[in-house]
Parts: C-alpha cells; structure tokens; sequence
C-alpha cells in the first residue's frame, strides 16, 4: 500500500513509519522540514505545509492511505498564538482531506486527542474537535484515534514534568505543582504499543468510520508522574500545593513575558486526560499487555 505520513517525521511519526515500513508498505513523509527527523532509510520525502494547500496537494498522489498527525502540543502555548490551533489542527485537516479527494485517497487515518469537542474549554481541544467534524463529514474511508498522552523515545511528556519545575520553582528544594499534582490525571500510553494500533486500521476494514479512545494500562496523577520520572534518574523530590487560583493568575501573567504556557494550559489541568472506555480492544489488545509508564523508565 502506498501510503502518504503527514508530520511523519515528529515524535510519532517516526515509530510509526518504521511500523509501516516493516510491514511492507511504501511511505512517503510529507512535513514543512522532512529531512528533520529519525526515519527509515526508504521512507521518501515531500516538503509542504498543511497550511498552504498548494503545497501538499501533490503529495496526495498516487497515494493509497493517508495519515494525518500533524498537531501543536497541548502542553505549551504555540508560536504564532492561541489561534494557531485553529489554524493548524481544523485548517491543516481540511486542506488534507480537500487534496485527499483530489487524488481519490481511499483510506484517511485521523490522529485526534481526548477530549476533543468543538465547543471544548481550550483552543486546542475545540479545533482539533472541528477537525473530527470535517473528517466524519468527509467522503473518505476515515478512522480517527484519540489518545491520552503518549511516552516514549522522542516524546516530550518525560521532559515536561521537568520543566515544570524550573518554571514555578527554579533554584528553590521543593517542587510546587498546580492542586498539588493531584487534581488531573492520566493515562499515558507507550508509542510502540500505539504505532502498531494505527497501522491495523490503515489494513483492516472493520475499523472504517470508527472513533478509538486509546490509552494506556495505568491511570496516573500528575504528581505520580513527576515522583517516578525522578526516581527513575535516581532523585526524590518534595512536591508541594500550588493552589488552582495562584497557579491561573501565575500561568497567565508569566505567561504573556515568555513563559511558555498560559491560560488554556490553566484549563488543561482542570480536567482528566483519561478514557471513558479504552478501546484497545478493537486491535486485539488488552491493557494487561501494554507498556506502563513505570516499566518504560525502569523504576
């Protein structure tokens, strides 16, 4: 099967196109800086931005499959502001979908988020919900993924819980996280245990016009989170509260002179980031085989 990455050369888009790659299909890689990324030796390549049409739409020929994984994280405030979201997740998919149709692709594999809602309470959920709506409207053979967040070589979720530290507490012994780390959770799912998941739904039929909450085997908080990712570097750390309010009031004023998050990442820790039902199942997976967050960093 030819099959047509787009953003293929991220974070998941590398695991996945070694999946695809492996189980012998052709794949083309279509991203702003393609040449920027761990891909396989015979993975071609195609320079475009989902936000200019005329520059993917011949990307899309020839093509069996399309994968669209191009998103900006939930986790920091995109360049550009809040209403890159939009741009980027709703516009960037309807370009896809638009070039899809042009060049008859069949297949057209979605990769949305938890709780992604159109009248959602972030930027980033609301578009990536439009983004659901164009695909289910569209007349392509779709399948649409909604994972918690995702871990693993490459990822940025290790790394985050980081930073927040040097953030709300650079210099100080103790480690302030928002409601105390405690009032969001979730449940992180491995990127090889996800690749896999998405590549049988670019062969088998039967996951046509499907909608899939994927997460992992382990609902965490963030303050759990946080505790392993130290002690897997052979540290401890002393959390403390960070009261919701001081948090919104911190997060939005540092957040307007150069503190990479703001008020939708405020929000984002007001609510779980968990499914209501993991739909692992559909590919024949159970959470009893997956990877746990605690496995993977060896603690």
């Amino acid at each position: 099967m030819n099959v047509l990455v787009v953003g293929g050369n991220g974070f998941v888009g590398s695991h996945l196109c070694a999946e695809l790659v492996d189980r012998g299909h052709d794949v083309m890689v279509l991203a702003r800086n393609p040449q920027n990324g761990d891909l396989p030796g015979d993975v071609n390549t195609y320079a475009g931005d989902v936000t200019d049409y005329g520059s993917i739409e011949g990307a899309f020929n020839g093509q069996d499959a399309a994968i669209n994984l191009v998103a900006l994280s939930p986790l920091f405030k995109p360049d550009g502001g809040d209403e890159m979201h939009d741009r980027i997740h709703r516009g960037g998919t309807e370009h896809c979908l638009e070039a899809a149709d042009e060049h008859d692709v069949d297949r057209f594999v979605q990769l949305s988020a938890l709780g992604a809602d159109s009248n959602g309470s972030t930027h980033y959920l609301r578009a990536k919900g439009r983004a659901e709506e164009l695909v289910r409207e569209s007349d392509r053979d779709w399948v649409i993924f909604r994972p918690s967040v995702v871990f693993g070589e490459g990822g940025e979720f290790v790394g985050f819980t980081k930073k927040l530290k040097s953030w709300f507490a650079p210099g100080l012994p103790v480690y302030p996280l928002p409601g105390g780390g405690t009032s969001t959770r979730f449940q992180p799912v491995w990127v090889g245990d996800l690749v896999p998941m998405i590549a049988d739904a670019l062969e088998d039929d039967n996951h046509v016009g499907e909608t899939y909450e994927v997460g992992g085997p382990d609902v965490l908080t963030l303050r759990e989170i946080t505790n392993m990712v130290y002690e897997s570097e052979g540290k401890s750390v002393t959390i403390v509260s960070l009261p919701m309010g001081m948090a919104k009031l911190g997060l939005t004023a540092m957040g307007s002179v150069g503190l990479p998050m703001g008020k939708d990442q405020y929000r984002s820790l007001q609510f779980d980031n968990t499914v209501r039902s993991n739909d692992i199942e559909a590919f024949g997976v159970s959470e009893s085989t997956l990877t746990t967050f605690r496995s993977y960093l060896g603690v």
